[in-house]
């Protein structure tokens, strides 16, 4: 899935300022009598299902969508939400039967035939910012009639699809409102009201304000809403965050404020910084078709060359303060099997002559020219300093020249599926909790980077890997399992076409008398506004 922010604080429109939402140094909470406000410099790219993949987009989605399936707070065991049951019928078969008497906000019945036109849409448009690549393992999916919607797959026993029901392509939509081959506005989405989830969107500013309000109806996995109603507001700096929830002019922080941000406020009056299960992800993307290198044997010995060559430690310890750790594979320690995989390949701590060597084995003159981008409003405001840290070691080797260019969101994610980056940043945010996750949407020949790997019918196909991942996705052996995660790992290690730097917590800042904060930062990996309340 999956994303860094600046500029001054956005405002709103006439109608959403009137909120409340005024500055106040006192130190006391400002906001009394509007509800929760809840602040983030996430941007939302797309309320609707089909055309996002990020964070800020599912936190929306997280509130306002059923899905089949869904993680109740404090928990990673599937439970259901619209469906009433879910199980594998044959091998190639997953059959979920509907809840009784569900309706969407604006009055539509919610049934079996919007299920499955729901994820039947998502393929169907397959928006280069959308979710379609985490349906790869989905053949078909029909609605039987109104109770029963079948997912058939491609391959039998799939151990990950019924987790996909729970991620970014699982949100439920109305068919009556949604159309079948677009991608719907925001503002659209807002007004044809066909949300079911714990809340509907009574207000909408697109990152700027949005308002959520409880939905009486939900009959789901998250419960009964604590708060009636909770806004989102946006910021385009993550100072100002901080400045707000310092002076209690929000409520909660969550995503993202600075390592030096979160230090400086653990130590303030009236917050808390709360911190969750890890597995936020920080690496580089290599475009195989763009990066430099006359063909593919030096475009590898490129990349091993700059994986030779970064200091994680140095980024975890000096940019992000120890609250990121070093990453040596995509699947973070303490997932199952996970490897140091990179570790094993290229060292722990920059070794030049190895990085030399491979450049000289492959007729690679050095220094060699890099084009890398990043995106400074997405993944955190320390993204500068990483980016400029990641410069000055690859340089420093004397084997790169670096060309450092930053680009704003809205137009990253769309360029950067535009091979118009050689090398630029991601970050990852995982879609539910099993080590596939960090795999197959990477590496599978629909995988969302859009950067060639493993594409289908092109230079850059690897059969092996694709086999090797549904050999590992469908087998409900945990030993033999773990043993296939490691290989996958391996190959992707000596292949790199993604460099894994770092991995971290979730933290999120509230002021003393919100709970219920800690209650969401679990290992599903979803902020749920149904957990906080404001006392």
């Amino acid at each position: 899935m999956k994303q860094i922010r600046r500029g001054a604080v956005l405002l709103a429109s006439t109608a959403l300022v009137g909120m409340a939402l005024t500055a106040c140094g006192s130190g006391k909470t400002s906001n009394a009598g509007v509800g929760m406000i809840v602040g983030t410099t996430d941007k939302v790219v797309s309320i609707d299902p089909a055309g996002s993949y990020d964070n800020g987009s599912l936190n929306v989605q997280t509130q306002v969508y059923q899905y089949l399936l869904n993680f109740p707070e404090g928990s990673t065991t599937l439970t259901p939400d619209a469906a009433s049951k879910c199980d594998f019928t044959q091998p190639t078969e997953y059959t979920c039967t509907i809840k009784d008497g569900l309706k969407f906000a604006n009055g539509n019945a919610l049934t079996a035939s919007d299920v499955a036109f729901s994820f039947n849409r998502i393929v169907t448009i397959e928006d280069p910012s959308g979710p379609s690549s985490l349906l790869g393992a989905m053949k078909s999916v029909e609605a039987k009639d109104d109770k029963t919607v079948v997912f058939t797959l491609n391959a039998a026993n799939d151990q990950t699809f019924p987790q996909i029901l729970v991620t970014s392509a699982g949100p439920i939509v109305d068919e009556k409102t949604y159309p079948a081959d677009k991608v719907l506005d925001d503002e659209a989405a807002v007004k044809a009201n066909g949300f079911s989830g714990p809340y509907t969107i009574s207000k909408y500013s697109k990152n700027q304000l949005a308002e959520f309000k409880a939905n009486p109806d939900y009959q789901g996995a998250y419960g009964e809403a604590e708060e009636q109603s909770i806004t989102m507001k946006y910021y385009a700096k993550p100072e100002n965050l901080k400045l707000d929830i310092k002076n209690g002019d929000i409520d909660v922080a969550f995503r993202s404020l600075s390592p030096t941000d979160i230090a400086d406020l653990e130590t303030s009056d009236g917050v808390k910084v709360h911190t969750g299960a890890g597995g936020e992800l920080r690496y580089m993307v290599f475009n195989l078709k763009t990066m430099p290198g006359d063909d593919n044997e030096q475009k590898l010995a490129i990349r091993k060359a700059v994986a030779s060559s970064i200091d994680r430690q140095e980024l975890a310890t000096q940019v992000y303060k120890n609250t990121f750790t070093s990453a040596y594979s995509m699947v973070p320690e303490g997932q199952v099997g996970a490897t140091e995989s990179f570790k094993d390949a290229y060292g722990e701590k920059p070794d030049k002559a190895a990085a030399a060597k491979f450049l000289t084995d492959a007729g690679v003159t050095a220094p060699v020219t890099i084009a890398l981008q990043y995106n400074p409003d997405h993944y955190g405001s320390s993204s500068d300093q990483e980016y400029n840290a990641i410069k000055r070691q690859l340089e420093a080797s004397g084997l790169f020249k670096i060309d450092l260019q930053s680009t704003e969101w809205t137009t990253y994610q769309e360029e950067s599926k535009a091979d118009a980056y050689p090398v630029f940043q991601l970050g990852w945010f995982p879609d539910f909790p099993d080590p596939d996750n960090y795999l197959s949407p990477f590496l599978t020949p629909a995988n969302f980077t859009k950067s060639h790997y493993n594409e289908a019918n092109s230079e850059w196909s690897d059969p092996t890997m694709t086999k090797m991942l549904d050999s590992e996705r469908t087998d409900g052996d945990p030993v033999s399992r773990e043993a296939s995660l490691k290989k996958v790992q391996d190959r992707l290690a000596a292949e790199i076409p993604f460099l894994p730097l770092l991995t971290g917590s979730q933290v999120a800042v509230s002021r003393d008398n919100i709970s219920g904060v800690e209650k969401t930062l679990d290992a599903s990996f979803k902020f749920r506004f149904t957990s906080l309340s404001k006392g």
